[in-house]
Formats: C-alpha cells, structure tokens, sequence
C-alpha cells in the first residue's frame, strides 16, 4: 500500500481517469487540458509536472507529463499504474526519424521498444526481454488513424538514453542510427521501453504515439514552441483512442 501523497504525485486514488495520456513537456500537459478538456481540473504539480484531469467528448481522461528519459517515465508510469489505479497510459510526444520515407510531422506507433537502456537489469531475467505496446491499445489506434486519414506508421522505436552521443567514439563513415535502421527501426525517443516495461510487470496496458520532430538524416527540424503546441493531430488521434478504449 502506498501512502498519499507519493513522492511524486500529490493525489489519490480516483483522481485520475483509467486512461492517462503523458507528454514529456508539462506544458504540452497544461495545453491538452486547456484546449481539448472539458471542466479540467489541476490534480497534481509536484516538482511542475502538472497533471490534469477532466472530460473529453464526455470521456474521463488524465493527462500528466512524464519528464524526458526513462527514469524519468519510469517513477511516474510506476506510481500510476500501482498507486493510482491506472489502467492505460499513452505516451504522446517526439521522436527523431532514421528512415528515409518517415518524415518530419508523421506520426509513428511504437508496436515496439528497442533500447540502450539498462533499465530491464532490475527485473533479473534470464535473457533479453522485448518491451511491446498493448495490443489493443495500438489496434484501436491504428483504427481511430485510418478514420481521421493521419498520416500514420507503426513498427519499432528505439528508447535511447542519450540525447548527444559522443562523436569522437563513433566509427568513421557511420551515422546515428544506422544499426538500428538495418533492422527496421522507424525512430529515436528516449522514454517508450521504459514504459512498457512497467506496464508489462504491472499487469497494465502502454502504447507510445510520437510526432516526428526532427529527421536525424536530413537535418530537418520543428521549434520547441511547435512541439509545444502544434503537434494537436497527435493529441486528438490519442484523446480519439482513449475515448474508445472507455467503451
């Protein structure tokens, strides 16, 4: 049993909606709930991560950020799920593309998570354990896509823990991502394995949905202020899914 509030989150349980959607950037939580929510109310802001609670299309939805990286998503997916009677979370935030044909404001589904993480290590397997999204949750993603006519691909992300690599120990004549690619990976965040590993030791459900912020291989990129606030397709395509998973 935990004792509430928790380090991290001052609420209890039944604050939260059963379906939680999580971007990295507390603003980008605090602009959800003020433009898609009805009767949005603050439920916690330990540390400005703010997260809110409220209506969407007479749908109970919570939307909390997550921080970036997987400690980060790690503490509060964990508390969530375990403390707070959560059952779904969508991680809806940015990714940076190594392929070709996904471009700059796609969206991509994270079927699955690949990592340089150790974050695995403490559930003491006997192998290599493959973090998966929720099958429901990404088939009734890919439906609410195809009727909204987004833009969508779905295949697998790679959950790094670094944002700048060093260079200087990079081989010569090889690119960031270029491993991960050969083996299809679409692209690179920083927060999705975590979370569905937490969600597969908690009996619960995870999907990642992320706008394509940057192109690794071109050099393309979007403004903090865009990914702030103008990536609202993302938002509706997981507010659409998580109205649906209420039904």
């Amino acid at each position: 049993m935990a004792n509430y509030p928790t380090p991290h989150i001052n609420a209890v349980p039944g604050d939260f909606g059963q379906t939680v959607l999580m971007p990295g950037d507390p603003l980008r939580s605090k602009f959800i709930a003020e433009n898609f929510l009805e009767n949005a109310k603050l439920v916690n802001n330990v540390r400005g991560v703010q997260g809110y609670t409220g209506t969407y299309k007479g749908t109970r939805v919570s939307v909390m950020a997550s921080g970036m990286g997987m400690p980060s998503i790690g503490i509060y997916s964990y508390e969530l799920f375990n403390f707070f009677e959560v059952q779904n979370i969508m991680r809806i935030g940015s990714a940076g593309s190594i392929h070709p044909d996904i471009h700059v404001r796609d969206i991509v589904m994270g079927q699955g998570a690949c990592t340089d993480s150790r974050f695995a290590e403490q559930f003491r397997l006997a192998g290599t354990f493959a973090p998966i999204a929720s099958f429901e949750m990404l088939e009734t993603c890919v439906e609410t896509a195809k009727e909204m006519g987004v833009r969508y691909h779905v295949g697998n992300l790679l959950s790094s823990d670094r944002f700048y690599g060093d260079e200087d120990c990079v081989p010569e004549g090889i690119r960031a991502g270029d491993g991960w690619r050969k083996m299809g990976v679409m692209a690179i965040e920083m927060e999705a394995a975590a979370l569905y590993m937490n969600a597969a030791r908690s009996g619960k459900n995870a999907l990642a949905i992320c706008t394509i912020s940057d192109h690794i291989l071109t050099g393309e990129l979007t403004t903090a202020e865009e990914r702030q606030n103008s990536f609202t397709q993302m938002m509706e395509l997981a507010l659409e899914t998580a109205r649906k998973l209420e039904k």
